[in-house]
């Protein structure tokens, strides 16, 4: 697992429940931020205990060339690689999935992003509180006579994750019954959101029906 906060390690935080042998890289000023995040026990944070149970953590300064061969040697090894980083970033630091994939074939590398490898977006911080906004579903969440409200978790990442999870399983599937080469999976915030939409694309297409907030009924 590579990457911080929420999209990323919560993806990975789902096979782990379900008994992968998750090791997670932090960086060593501090490690990941969710650590600090909402309300703390014992100097940690709650919710970092939830996120990151049944996973192994490492500290590894992927700025070094030292901590960035101790990814690769991982990788000769690794089923499955998930970051959340900026695109671009890991290919900076040469572990990229041309330069990973080149390491081991076999390896399914899941990249959660505001808005994916590539297109006119893909270099800009994606956020859930952004990604729900474009997707639709902030505009859908409230009541008719107030504007949009959040859901009140970061569901946007959530949905990430979970597509994530998903394609990795797909390309595991693959993986196993075709021709043995891995795959990368892009998922972005806002496609995430977008996806679970329901009808809100056909009916404006059909009928120029726009959903509107319906409050809690």
């Amino acid at each position: 697992e590579l990457g911080t906060l929420i999209a990323g390690p919560y993806a990975a935080s789902v096979l782990a429940q379900f008994g992968a042998d998750v090791i997670k890289i932090e960086a060593p000023e501090g490690g990941d931020p969710l650590r600090k995040w909402r309300k703390l026990h014992d100097g940690t944070s709650l919710w970092w205990y939830s996120q990151s149970r049944n996973k192994k953590s490492i500290t590894l300064d992927l700025k070094s060339e030292q901590g960035r061969d101790i990814v690769r040697r991982l990788v000769q090894t690794a089923d499955i690689v998930i970051e959340n980083f900026r695109p671009g970033t890991l290919e900076k630091w040469g572990l990229g999935w041309e330069q990973l994939s080149q390491i081991n074939p076999h390896l399914i590398m899941v990249r959660i992003s505001g808005y994916g490898q590539s297109g006119p977006y893909s270099e800009r911080p994606g956020f859930a509180a952004i990604a729900e906004a474009m997707g639709g579903l902030r505009h859908v969440t409230g009541y008719p006579d107030r504007p949009p409200v959040r859901a009140g978790v970061s569901i946007g990442d959530t949905l990430a994750s979970l597509y994530g999870v998903i394609g990795a399983l797909m390309a595991m599937h693959h993986l196993k019954s075709n021709d043995g080469k891995g795959q990368f999976i892009d998922v972005a915030l806002y496609e995430a959101v977008f996806g679970v939409m329901e009808s809100l694309i056909p009916e404006y297409s059909m009928f120029k029906h726009v959903r509107e907030r319906s409050g809690a009924s």
